[in-house]
């Protein structure tokens, strides 16, 4: 039975963020890293080309950029990101993303406490 995120909730584990899903040429690609209680990390690979437009979360989130590079608008702001940097995105910021040339992120999104 295929396991529904890289690493289990319940127990202590490693993974590899370098290759662990299979990149599709024209398209998104996203897997589930773990998922537990407020904590959702998901990987990420953009075909060269691809875009999510502008869009909200409740969440607040982290963004990694592994390899490549990409363009992350966050309201009227936009950021070019390369491999080691962080993107902070606070409840509710609109944003969107482009992808210049193929790339992979780690998405980290933190559910925050109802006021």
């Amino acid at each position: 039975m295929k396991k529904s995120t890289l690493l289990s909730p319940a127990a202590a584990g490693v993974c590899s963020l370098s290759e662990p899903i299979q990149a599709i040429p024209h398209g998104i690609v996203s897997r589930a890293v773990i998922t537990a209680g407020a904590l959702r990390m998901t990987l990420f690979h953009f075909a060269a080309g691809q875009e999510l437009s502008e869009h909200t979360s409740k969440a607040r989130a982290l963004v990694q950029v592994l390899s490549g590079t990409c363009e992350f608008k966050v309201g009227t702001a936009v950021h070019t990101l390369k491999p080691g940097d962080l993107l902070h995105l606070p409840p509710d910021a609109p944003h969107a993303v482009r992808a210049p040339e193929a790339f992979s992120m780690l998405l980290t999104q933190v559910s925050e406490p109802a006021a």
